[in-house]
């Protein structure tokens, strides 16, 4: 069947009235040009929709059939009209945002901020590792990404927005933490945690060390900043982790972060999308958001 959605409207109308002259007056259409369209539409279908009893107009068994799923079919079309609509507004939406484990420390108050703004949009914030990271990207799973170290075998555009500086954490009674300005070759001597291999952490401290002439002494691996938090915690090794993961022990005094010379390890984070995607308005919108939240707390860092 060929049914055109002016076909399916004009005899919503006509069924709704039982006439089509009101059809036509609501219309702004003459009775003719009404009446053809019908009757397409009928020898579309194959069946009568109308029969005329007297001077009444009634809807034949497949007229009552097709006037039901006329109705579900044209509010389908109105409400994604209304759909789209809303996503140009950004009255509603879904960002699929992918970010990399450390960066969940912050990245979850600015989802937050931002869905304050626009309360009707709906976030799905995937916290995962670096390998998984780029699968997301590959496979065009994720509308933005927030991460360490952007790729170079895909073609993405990359732009930092923040700092992310790698420190030396260490347990609140450690010999280390009454000293200042420790030499990183005293600090290459000491066992570390850090993270798994493939991470974009793990690699920046490797490079460092390596830049430096120094070996790293990597007591353990692990997949998470939490586990090392806690290995360091409980006095096993030292670590280095991002700044941001640590504010809450510091705050405590669960860890410390020693003064090592020639660090922290300087880093950025990075929004990262794929360069041939087509951000979606609230894609575009979040990205904006993220770029003025983050230089206003530039602002503010640098008063005095």
């Amino acid at each position: 069947m060929h049914i055109t959605l002016r076909q399916l409207h004009i005899f919503q109308c006509v069924a709704t009235h039982l006439s089509f002259t009101k059809a036509a007056e609501q219309l702004f259409l003459t009775q003719p040009a009404v009446s053809m369209q019908v009757r397409q539409l009928e020898e579309n279908v194959g069946l009568p929709l109308f029969e005329m009893m007297g001077k009444s107009l009634y809807l034949t068994s497949a007229g009552d059939e097709m006037l039901f799923h006329c109705n579900r079919i044209l509010q389908n079309f109105s409400d994604a009209k209304q759909a789209i609509e809303n996503l140009k507004t950004l009255k509603s939406g879904k960002l699929r945002l992918s970010v990399a484990s450390t960066a969940n420390y912050f990245s979850a108050n600015l989802v937050a901020a931002f869905l304050k703004q626009n309360p009707n949009v709906h976030v799905s914030l995937n916290v995962t590792n670096r390998e998984q990271l780029l699968k997301d990207l590959k496979s065009n799973d994720c509308d933005l990404l927030i991460m360490g170290k952007p790729p170079t075998d895909i073609d993405v555009r990359a732009k930092p927005f923040k700092d992310n500086p790698l420190v030396v954490i260490a347990p609140p009674d450690h010999p280390l933490g009454q000293e200042r300005r420790i030499p990183l070759e005293r600090i290459a001597e000491e066992s570390m945690v850090i993270r798994e291999l493939g991470s974009g952490t793990r690699f920046a401290i490797e490079r460092f060390f390596h830049l430096n002439k120094l070996a790293l002494n990597v007591g353990a691996e692990m997949s998470a900043t939490e586990a090392i938090k806690q290995a360091v915690s409980a006095g096993l090794y030292l670590g280095i982790v991002s700044r941001h993961s640590i504010e809450q022990e510091l705050e405590t005094g669960r860890l410390i972060e020693l003064d090592v010379r020639r660090m922290p390890i300087s880093r950025s984070w990075y929004l990262v999308h794929r360069k041939d995607k087509k951000l979606t308005p609230i894609a575009q919108s979040f990205r904006d958001f993220l770029f003025e939240q983050t230089a206003e707390q530039s602002t503010e860092g640098a008063k005095p």
